[in-house]
């Protein structure tokens, strides 16, 4: 049952990556549009900057979970090619409760503040008006799935350590070998 939802998580995280390249691109179109307008014909559409800025929050937002399948989160792993195999699961597991720990820290406070926008009707300060809880949504569902997944691959990984599956938990939260980095990157 976990591994199946794991899977889904990773095809709903990898869908949303897309999602947030999607907008990526999309910001880089209509700021390149806006700067040609405003070269050739000295008009602005308005907005471009701040549109722009919402879709890489999101868009980052978005990433996180898949980043996180991925393994391509940065982590201090100096010390883990010298210590006893045996103490990997625990090492890569506090390092993924410890990041998840930030992520939910900062999940809850992005809770509240969309809470305020929604409350109070806020809008950003400039000439768009933009209800702020348009982009800030999104993000906070970023946040949210990114938290989810973290807790997700914890539990599928303490299930495989049960088993006595080492390899397994290294697939699903270790750090990266560097055969593993060389072949993804060949890919």
């Amino acid at each position: 049952m976990l591994e199946s939802l794991l899977s889904g998580t990773r095809k709903l995280s990898l869908w949303l990556t897309w999602l947030g390249g999607t907008l990526i691109v999309l910001s880089a179109f209509l700021v390149t549009l806006e700067v040609f307008l405003r070269k050739l014909f000295n008009i602005s559409l308005g907005g471009a900057d701040e549109i722009s800025g919402y879709a890489f929050g999101v868009a980052t937002a978005f990433a996180l979970s898949f980043a996180l399948f991925e393994r391509a989160h940065i982590r201090v792993d100096a010390l883990i090619g010298v210590l006893p195999r045996k103490l990997h699961p625990w090492l890569n597991l506090l390092g993924l409760a410890l990041l998840i720990g930030f992520a939910a820290v900062v999940a809850t406070m992005v809770w509240g503040m969309v809470a305020d926008t929604l409350q109070h009707g806020s809008r950003s300060i400039t000439p768009m008006r933009v209800p702020l809880a348009i982009p800030q949504i999104p993000w906070l569902f970023g946040w949210i799935l990114f938290v989810a997944t973290g807790v997700l691959l914890g539990l599928v990984a303490i299930k495989r350590w049960m088993k006595g599956d080492l390899d397994g938990v290294q697939d699903l939260i270790g750090v990266k070998s560097i055969d593993e980095q060389i072949k993804d990157e060949s890919v």
